[in-house]
């Protein structure tokens, strides 16, 4: 069992610890234990989805579908905005500017149609969300992100291998140096490693 002692690291330098297990159950009974325990800044980095993680870790549900679904709204009701207003007969915008519209009339059909709306609504609609999801993620997961402490430490590059770690942040409540060490040991881990800012 190698270790990496805690004292190496000053307090003020600590970003965590890690914990290391070799196996998914492992790390779920890891992380249910850890959530147990009151400990709220703490991430599960690990080589493939485990399945019921995000569960065991308390992980809620993302506002990322309703960001989505609200810009893809927003995108129908433009573009219905949009071909309303160049098919308009006459607007007056705020009673200032007169604006006529080009009025072209194809075989006798309506300038205002349902029916012709549809294309360049559902562009709208999908150009919209997708562009919502996209930078919703990135603004939720507060991307980009050019530096984690993690990936300053050699051994967790094993995370994209074949080991799973259990990181608890400096910077959680609860955290104090010796009571995580001694919980982590608890959990009966291959190591624990003390992770540098």
């Amino acid at each position: 069992m190698s270790e990496v002692p805690s004292t190496t690291v000053a307090r003020e330098d600590l970003f965590g610890l890690a914990a290391e297990f070799t196996t998914t159950p492992g790390i779920y009974h890891a992380a249910e234990k850890t959530r147990a325990a009151g400990y709220t800044w703490f991430d599960c980095n690990v080589p493939f989805p485990v399945h019921g993680l995000d569960r065991a870790m308390g992980v809620k549900m993302t506002i990322l579908p309703v960001f989505v679904f609200f810009g893809g709204l927003t995108g129908l009701i433009l573009a219905c905005i949009l071909q309303v207003f160049t098919n308009s007969l006459q607007i007056d915008l705020w009673a200032l500017v007169p604006v006529v519209g080009y009025q072209f009339e194809v075989s006798g059909k309506p300038l205002i149609g349902p029916a012709a709306f549809v294309p360049v609504a559902f562009e709208m609609t999908v150009l919209f969300s997708a562009l919502t999801a996209v930078f919703g993620t990135f603004f939720l997961n507060k991307l980009p992100m050019f530096y984690h402490p993690v990936l300053k430490c050699p051994q967790l590059a094993r995370a994209t291998d074949d080991r799973f770690y259990l990181v608890i942040e400096a910077k959680d409540p609860k955290f104090s140096l010796a009571e995580v060490e001694a919980f982590l040991h608890t959990l009966e881990p291959e190591s624990v490693i003390a992770l540098e800012k």
